[in-house]
């Protein structure tokens, strides 16, 4: 099973949902977590946008290998593995380094990014947690911590909307009972300035 609720394929799909398919791949390999949103194809062309803008847009500072970090540490935090699964596979990807990779994962599984990070990517992994499990709790202050670690303003509203994009993934799957059947993990956008262009990593 790939989901709780009805699924549309590709071969079933037509009109604007057809069209959105088709922009996320001609071939109709379509992520189950995409496929959820067949139901109502305007939440579906949100969700693309919101992530291509928040994970793989050109102006984006911040290194993309450190954002799926991010979304991978958020996606663990919340128990979500299906997003664990398809941007560990992304980070291995961006980082072109199996071992490093592996280790980020293990120790971000842990829950210990100590272990493998420091300075200003240890800051925004500690912020990242903060805004997961206590948001309530935060405090100004602790933005000066992370100018402190050397981020500028822009990318800490990059890290907050990583972290916020996750928080919508996670519950999307979780909530709809997503699964990886069938997915081939890692897609990945074509062309970072394209909101509807996607590729197989």
């Amino acid at each position: 099973m790939r989901s709780w609720i009805r699924l549309i394929s590709f071969q079933e799909a037509s009109g604007r949902l057809r069209k959105l398919y088709e922009r996320i791949s001609p071939t109709g390999k379509i992520d189950n977590i995409l496929l959820a949103h067949g139901l109502r194809p305007h939440t579906l062309e949100g969700h693309l946008a919101l992530y291509k803008s928040v994970l793989h847009h050109a102006r984006n500072t911040l290194a993309p290998w450190l954002l799926e970090a991010i979304g991978v540490y958020v996606s663990l935090l919340n128990g979500c593995r299906y997003c664990v699964e398809h941007h560990a596979r992304g980070l291995e990807r961006l980082l072109d380094d199996d071992a490093r990779a592996a280790a980020i994962r293990a120790a971000l599984e842990r829950d210990a990014p100590e272990e493998v990070f420091e300075g200003l990517e240890l800051a925004a992994l500690r912020y990242a947690r903060a805004l997961t499990l206590t948001p309530s709790e935060l405090t100004e202050e602790q933005l000066e911590g992370l100018r402190a670690a050397g981020l500028d303003d822009g990318e800490i509203l990059e890290i907050n909307q990583v972290t916020s994009y996750f928080a919508y993934a996670n519950r999307t799957v979780l909530g709809l009972g997503v699964t990886t059947e069938g997915d081939v993990l890692g897609l990945s956008p074509r062309d970072r300035d394209d909101p509807g262009s996607w590729r197989h990593s």
